[in-house]
């Protein structure tokens, strides 16, 4: 029954994107915004994206709760008709949309051969931020989670590997032997840190437990690396700025636990800059 299910996602997703090429970028991320808009609460519990951003918001009102919500899933549609266009986000005209804050501090990595671990969330078009990383120049694997749709996820690896970055790890014990190789031949690496992990550790997250990976932490103390939060967020349509913040210097004395409370710090900033940009429906305090 669900290889049906994930068979006929398949055909929606592909009649879909098939349309969207033909409409253009710009149409295609505005339908598609819409689309979600209307679809996406059919997919996700409304009590528990609300319940998920009183967290971070505490005192927010009603009106507020929703409008975030909407465009939350506005935000969802339009990344979804975004895959269509990554190529030419790296390698044609699109490329212009995307401003980078702080490319200097990429210049800087790459020039001095430095190893550091990018961190970030699924902010607006996530997928941007790796693909401008490896295309700055810098040695770079990505690790990511498969899709549950096995029939989606082989047209997914397809496109990170080809356009967004080329050395993609997958999440999972097998992954992370890949990524050592990797980082022993001086790769950086680049990851999500918002995503509940069962292998994770509980650390604060807008002053609540929240089970959250590891690895950054774990690479830190092995190979004592520089930590550098990357953040992106959607100006207008398909328009984006990228940022590059300072890589943070950890001392010995940190430990798994002070390191990985440290960078969900440095994630609550980016979530508040932005919220109704982030995604707020997974079951994040689970």
């Amino acid at each position: 029954m669900k290889f049906l299910k994930y068979f006929f996602q398949f055909l929606l997703a592909i009649l879909s994107l098939t349309i969207f090429k033909i409409l253009g970028p710009n149409k295609s991320s505005n339908l598609s915004g819409k689309i979600f808009e209307i679809i996406g609460p059919f997919f996700r519990s409304k009590k528990l994206i609300y319940s998920n951003i009183a967290r971070a918001i505490p005192n927010i009102n009603s009106s507020e709760l929703k409008k975030i919500t909407k465009l939350m899933w506005n935000n969802y549609g339009r990344v979804f008709s975004e895959y269509v266009f990554i190529k030419d986000f790296r390698f044609g005209n699109l490329s212009k949309k995307i401003e980078i804050d702080g490319k200097e501090i990429l210049d800087e990595i790459k020039n001095s051969k430095k190893q550091v671990v990018f961190i970030s969330g699924h902010f607006s078009n996530f997928e941007l931020m790796a693909m401008c990383i490896e295309k700055s120049g810098i040695k770079l694997t990505a690790i990511y989670r498969p899709l549950n749709n096995i029939f989606l996820n082989i047209i997914m690896e397809r496109i990170r590997k080809k356009y967004i970055c080329k050395n993609q790890i997958k999440k999972g014990l097998g992954g992370l032997k890949k990524l050592l190789i990797y980082m022993q031949k001086n790769y950086s690496t680049a990851l999500m840190i918002d995503q509940r992990v069962s292998e994770g550790i509980l650390s604060n997250l807008f002053n609540e437990k929240a089970l959250t990976t590891t690895i950054p932490a774990q690479l830190v103390k092995k190979f004592n690396t520089p930590v550098v939060p990357v953040y992106i967020e959607r100006i207008k349509g398909i328009d984006f700025k990228l940022v590059i913040k300072k890589p943070i210097i950890f001392s010995k004395e940190d430990t798994i636990e002070s390191i990985t409370n440290k960078l969900n710090h440095e994630l609550e900033n980016m979530i508040v800059k932005k919220p109704e940009q982030w995604i707020w429906s997974h079951n994040r305090w689970k």
